[in-house]
């Protein structure tokens, strides 16, 4: 059964990994297009770009409750109910991108905690007040890609992802670089092209789902149902501690680049470099975790607990191992890697200080993701928030903030690196007996 679900995992990991790579790319698009107009522009994406992130990946966060309630549903033959929870799901899209629009548009309260150079904070809000209004589509998009993972149908999530890296590509370079609406934009022609994009896999994904395959089977856009508060209270109950640890991981990192910021924008750019081959990395046991979650989702609806116990293990096996091999390969590139990304030889020699970090911490960020993914197939997401806080934002970010600025010899940006490394330890070594629990007692309920 092992290997049957290894090769299964991986089937649906691969066009996830594909997809989530796409969108990652995009991010490293900015940063390498960006890197050859300014130091400033390249702060103020490094900045901006770790807010909008933060604002995004929170409120996916919430919706990726889509998944392991649809999983459920799906493994226990219940597939007439599956179209509402989706249903649900797009109108929760939709009520959660207004608070964010509000914050994108008036981000002071965050850029006003730390001291940055007036340059880079005006082109920083300027950023993000244009990435607010492609905030609904990014939403709705992210319900309709939890929904292929629950089924286990991630193959157009790959076609829009890869399609959208390509035409952002070349949008990016016209706009910011080569002045096609009649001067080069700098970091407003990448969020321009951000929002382009952003509308149109939107419109993608709503395409496949009226004549796709799926449409025959699940009939989404039949029966149009009213927001529902039941489905609502569900969905946030699993999804709201979904949402907070995403925030919490995701600005354990992306935070740095503001606390950094006093540091200089040479800092702040070098730091945003090794962030986008971080983010590139984790993209791997992500999508096995998706997989994995996916997978064990199904087996709790069908009530089959060594299904369950085989994904989880090889998830596990297959993150752990693939990351530590990324982390090593990582390493004896990353000169080339970072000559890609600027050519300021300052920036470089910061980056590659950094990159050893990384490298090092891929085996203990695997097994966590995988763990805490499981958990979320389980519906289990409170405790894992609070571990979560305390590892990324306690240790991770305290810790960082400490040894960067107040240890005896004091770190620099280094510092919060290392606190990473330390706060990953310690989250796989909390979340994986967490597990362990919540598997056992759910297969004595069954």
């Amino acid at each position: 059964m092992f290997r049957a679900t290894a090769r299964g995992l991986v089937a649906h990991a691969f066009p996830v990994l594909i997809a989530q790579l796409s969108s990652i790319g995009m991010m490293v698009v900015d940063t390498a297009v960006l890197g050859h107009v300014s130091s400033l522009d390249l702060a103020a994406v490094a900045i901006g770009g770790g807010i909008h992130v933060s604002v995004v990946f929170a409120l996916v966060g919430i919706l990726q409750a889509v998944t392991p309630l649809v999983a459920h549903l799906h493994g226990a033959g219940r597939d007439a109910e599956v179209a509402g929870i989706l249903q649900q799901g797009f109108w929760l899209a939709l009520a959660l991108a207004v608070p964010g629009i509000l914050f994108l548009t008036h981000p002071g309260a965050v850029l006003g905690i730390v001291d940055m150079d007036a340059a880079v904070e005006a082109k920083v809000r300027q950023y993000l007040s244009l990435l607010a209004w492609g905030l609904p589509a990014a939403l709705c998009y992210r319900t309709f890609y939890a929904f292929c993972n629950a089924l286990g149908k991630p193959r157009v999530l790959m076609a829009i992802g890869l399609f959208s890296l390509v035409l952002h590509a070349i949008l990016a370079w016209g706009l910011a670089l080569q002045g096609w609406l009649g001067e080069a934009l700098g970091v407003a022609g990448c969020a321009l092209s951000n929002i382009l994009i952003g509308w149109l896999a939107c419109m993608s994904a709503a395409a496949y789902l009226a004549f796709g395959p799926l449409g025959p089977r699940y009939r989404p856009f039949s029966s149009w149902q009213l927001p529902n508060w039941t489905a609502w209270r569900e969905l946030l109950r699993v999804g709201v501690p979904m949402g907070l640890s995403n925030l919490v991981e995701i600005t354990s990192f992306t935070l740095i680049a503001l606390f950094v910021a006093s540091l200089g924008a040479t800092v702040v750019a070098g730091h945003r470099i090794v962030a986008n081959l971080s983010a590139l990395v984790y993209m791997l046991p992500l999508s096995l975790g998706i997989a994995t979650m996916a997978a064990v989702g199904q087996a709790i609806g069908g009530r089959d607990r060594l299904r369950a116990r085989a994904a989880i293990r090889a998830g596990l096996i297959l993150a752990g191992a693939s990351s530590t091999a990324i982390g090593f390969l990582l390493w004896i590139v990353a000169e080339a890697l970072v000559a890609a990304y600027t050519d300021d030889p300052a920036v470089r020699s910061v980056a590659l200080s950094l990159i050893a970090y990384v490298a090092i911490y891929q085996f203990f960020d695997a097994l966590q993701t995988i763990a805490g993914h499981g958990l979320r197939a389980y519906r289990v997401t409170f405790v894992p928030m609070l571990v979560q806080t305390f590892c990324f934002w306690g240790v991770g970010l305290l810790g960082g903030a400490w040894l960067c600025y107040r240890a005896p010899t004091p770190l620099g940006v280094a510092g919060f690196w290392l606190a990473a490394v330390i706060s990953l330890l310690l989250a796989a070594a909390m979340l994986l007996p967490l597990l362990r629990k919540v598997v056992q007692a759910s297969e004595s309920s069954l």
